[in-house]
């Protein structure tokens, strides 16, 4: 049960009610998962959604661990006899782990320190009395030994590092500059060899920039206060804690007291303090940026279940090509190489387009994308002029960001056992514009290509965060129960690994799922999990056609009392938006069902298993332009947002480069973020307003009348090499062999 005080900071910190949060911990405490929450129990919490819930669970953890650590830290002061029952509220009325860590402090175990040695030389009295404001006598090293003790004291009081630790955070700034005999060297980092910026204030992406500097060993970086006023402060808070007014003599002592417990002990901790909460913050934006990029990958417009033929370009090597019928299921392979043997590819793609008939052909967006692109176009209006009967499928270029992870991955090895890696990867470019949320979900998100600092920020927040918007997404969307591979069901609300791999075992021991019902004939999947999986997994062409809804089974009583009492049956009910129209939700109100659910009823009644993704649309990219020696400035040019970071957003123009639009070129207007006027996916007309071929990099604009020439060619302030789009590193067969059969048609 959650404490009241805590309750009452949640109510503050999340803005929604008591009750609400009350509700949210119960249902969790239940085991159930916040997709569920979210989408079924919306009477329960009073219709919060799925970043509320979140965000309860994030901040309930963090209290269960700081109650966990305050009775750790009780019962270690209380066990040296030092518990009061003023520090024992002090620490019960902490919400703060860095706070709770001050008040602990003074108790911790140390090592042997200089105020200990002094104490063990026995001027604590002399100590004392300086402080009380007594007269006094000492020698020099007398008085350093009890100016030793004061600074500890000093040190270890809670007031006085908070003060400490806020004037780093507030008031000092970063410094950077080139280590040792980096700065003869140009780096990526130049701009940040003689560099200054308060710390409150500096963006999160140059941090990070400055931080991969400093670990790469470029950059020698650390934090500036003005002491003077910092040890000031000090005095003035230690006097209010003084048992009268100190005599000069005293407080010249307790000064130099101030002084060295700033610089000896304080200053070094509160910088670490400081520059790691500063890191996290930073870390978070990061993390954010990445986790809004991906849901928008995820949720990307699927072509939906059409034949595709999907080409992973090459040169050398030749171009992979893999064809697939509309579930995605492969059919087979073969090698093309249209840059050596053009006529010949030529009349081997013809003769596969005519055989199987492709809708769509998918095409990598790697080294010569551009130029496969084109060849297909050539041979496919060719084919056309020739044989008009055939239809011609549609060439789309497709993100490969990812596909050589997948392709050596053991999902990989378990799906295509004995398929070279070259082949898995072009299967995985041909799934991703079937379905990318269904493909993409089976690679590691960081292998995405989408983020920003990945490798650089805290990885167990990173993989949580993912994770999460993995999980919302395939939620959200639903999974079809028949066809969904064991690593998207695992992402199903209750399923799991484990689950996920029993459901795949059944299917392929039994056949086709009949019903919903029939999942819990699952091995280990009990009640509670198919509470919490059965309305997100659907069953097309079920015999209950609820079963295809997203309508949770719990309901299907309620549904089938809807239709008789409109004199319909069940299924003249469902997919029939006349029908669904004339139900009156108040009709059904009760206890545990209100009208948020009785509205997503019928609104499933309506459309049964609704994709909530967009239409898909293929990119259009200028035919002319294919490489970066062919884009000039004042091109107007339409690309495709490919990442969107807190400096700007990088596009697809259709070159090797994706090109960068700058913050300060995005809008006519003054921007602070750019994720509020573009995201991942996105179609964005931009202008050229720079061209650094040397250093391939694009600078971009989406101003109505933008300045041409006066970019310096994709630089972004980051402190990276950024504007060129991730490649993928692809293992190829041996010299002599490319892994595919030397006969086109011996597979496919």
């Amino acid at each position: 049960m959650i404490k009241p005080q805590i309750q009452t900071r949640l109510v503050t910190e999340i803005g929604v009610s008591a009750p609400q949060i009350a509700a949210v911990e119960k249902l969790l405490a239940d085991g159930c998962t916040v997709p569920f929450i979210a989408r079924y129990r919306k009477e329960a919490h009073g219709n919060l959604d799925e970043v509320q819930i979140g965000k309860i669970q994030e901040r309930l953890a963090y209290y269960t661990d700081l109650e966990a650590r305050k009775e750790t830290i009780l019962k270690s002061i209380d066990e040296q006899g030092k518990l009061t029952d003023e520090l024992k509220a002090k620490i019960a009325a902490c919400y703060q782990k860095t706070a709770l860590e001050d008040l602990y402090q003074p108790y911790k175990p140390k090592r042997r320190t200089r105020a200990q040695i002094a104490k063990e030389k026995g001027f604590e009295p002399l100590a004392d009395a300086i402080w009380n404001g007594a007269p006094f006598e000492g020698s020099g090293e007398d008085l350093q030994f009890a100016r030793d003790i004061l600074a500890e004291r000093l040190a270890d009081n809670a007031e006085i590092r908070g003060l400490v630790r806020r004037a780093f955070a507030q008031k000092s700034v970063v410094k950077s500059e080139a280590a040792g005999e980096k700065a003869k060297e140009p780096t990526k980092f130049e701009q940040y060899y003689d560099f200054s910026e308060p710390l409150a204030t500096i963006p999160s992406h140059r941090y990070l920039a400055i931080r991969r500097g400093q670990k790469e060993g470029v950059l020698w970086v650390h934090l500036e206060l003005e002491r003077g006023p910092v040890v000031e402060d000090i005095l003035a808070l230690a006097a209010k804690d003084a048992p009268r007014p100190w005599p000069e003599a005293n407080r010249a002592q307790i000064a130099l007291a101030a002084e060295d417990a700033y610089k000896r002990l304080l200053a070094p901790s509160c910088e670490i303090d400081v520059t790691v909460e500063k890191k996290m913050e930073a870390d978070r934006a990061a993390v954010d940026v990445f986790a809004e990029n991906l849901r928008h990958l995820l949720l990307a417009s699927p072509l939906g279940e059409k034949a595709v033929l999907a080409i992973d370009p090459g040169i050398r090597t030749g171009c992979k090509v893999a064809m697939m019928d509309k579930t995605g299921k492969y059919l087979g392979k073969t090698v093309i190489f249209p840059q050596q043997k053009a006529d010949e590819a030529a009349r081997t793609l013809a003769l596969i387009v005519n055989k199987y008939r492709p809708e769509a052909i998918a095409i990598g967006n790697g080294t010569a994308g551009r130029e496969t692109e084109a060849f297909c176009r050539a041979t496919l209006k060719k084919l056309h002029a020739q044989h008009p009967e055939i239809p011609i499928p549609i060439v789309v270029s497709v993100s490969e960001a990812g596909a050589s992870v997948y392709s050596a991955s053991e999902i990989a090895r378990k799906e295509f056992p004995d398929l070279d890696l070259t082949v898995r990867g072009a299967i995985s470019i041909g799934r991703r514009l079937q379905d990318p949320l269904a493909e993409l979900v089976k690679i590691d998100p960081k292998a995405i290509g989408v983020g920003q600092y990945q490798h650089d920020v805290h990885q167990p927040l990173l993989s949580a965060k993912l994770d999460e918007v993995v999980v919302s997404c395939v939620n959200g969307v639903g999974v079809e129960l028949n066809t969904a591979s064991a690593p998207l069901l695992e992402r199903v609300s209750g399923v799991g690994p484990a689950l996920a791999q029993a459901i795949v075992a059944w299917r392929d021991e039994h056949g086709a799922f009949k019903s919903r019902e029939e999942l819990k004939q699952v091995k280990g999947l009990g009640a509670k999990a198919f509470e919490q999986c059965a309305g997100f997994l659907r069953i097309r062409g079920a015999a209950n056609p609820l079963d295809a809804s997203a309508v949770h089974p719990e309901r299907y009583a309620l549904v089938v009392r809807m239709a008789a009492d409109l004199g319909v049956g069940l299924g003249e009910l469902v997919g029939n938006p006349a029908a669904a129209k004339k139900i009156d939700v108040r009709r059904y109100i009760t206890s545990d069902v209100g009208e948020p659910t009785l509205k997503d009823i019928v609104g499933e009644l309506t459309k049964p298993g609704r994709d909530p993704r967009a239409v898909f649309e293929p990119p259009k990219f200028r035919e002319d332009v294919t490489k970066i020696e062919d884009v000039k400035e004042g091109m107007k040019l339409e690309g495709i947002v490919t990442n969107v970071t807190a400096f700007g957003a990088f596009v697809d123009i259709g070159v090797h480069q994706d090109g960068l639009v700058h913050l300060s070129e995005l809008s006519d207007t003054y921007l602070t973020d750019p994720a509020s006027v573009v995201k991942a996916g996105d179609r964005l007309k931009v202008t050229v307003i720079g061209v650094d071929k040397a250093r391939g990099r694009i600078s971009l604009s989406a101003k109505t009348h933008p300045v041409i020439g006066g970019a310096s060619g994709g630089g972004h302030g980051g402190g990276t090499a950024g504007g060129t789009r991730p490649r993928r590193q692809t293992s190829f067969a041996p010299k002599g062999s490319s892994g595919f059969s030397c006969n086109p048609f011996a597979n496919l």
